[in-house]
C-alpha cells in the first residue's frame, strides 16, 4: 500500500463527508427523535457507528491549497499565512498590498 500525503487524505475525507452527509443526517434525526422507541434509536446509533469515521465533518482539516500546511489557515483565501506572504510579495494575490511586514 502506497503512503499518501495528508493533503490527499484530506481530499478523500472531503469526498466521504459529501457522500455520507445525507445518510448521517437521517440517522442523527432518528437518534434525536424522542417520540421513537429506545430500541429504534439504539439501532440508528449502531448504524451511525458502523459508517466510516472519515464521513464525519469534524475529521476534515482546513489545509493550505498551496503548501498543504494545516496551521495559520485563512478561510477566505484558503491558504496559510506563509503562502499568503510569499504570494503577496510576488503580487499574485489580488487585493493584497505589502505595506510593511
Amino acid at each position: 500500500m502506497a503512503k499518501t500525503s495528508a493533503v490527499e487524505k484530506n481530499k478523500r475525507r472531503r469526498n466521504t463527508v459529501a457522500n455520507q452527509a445525507a445518510k448521517r443526517a437521517a440517522l442523527k434525526a432518528i437518534i434525536m427523535n424522542q417520540s421513537l422507541s429506545i430500541e429504534d434509536r439504539f439501532k440508528a446509533t449502531l448504524k451511525l457507528a458502523s459508517l466510516p469515521r472519515d464521513g464525519s465533518k469534524t475529521r476534515v482539516r482546513n489545509r493550505c491549497e498551496v503548501s498543504g500546511r494545516p496551521r495559520a489557515y485563512y478561510r477566505k483565501l484558503r491558504m496559510s499565512r506563509i503562502a499568503l506572504r510569499e504570494l503577496g510579495n510576488l503580487g499574485k494575490v489580488p487585493g493584497i498590498v505589502k505595506s510593511s511586514w
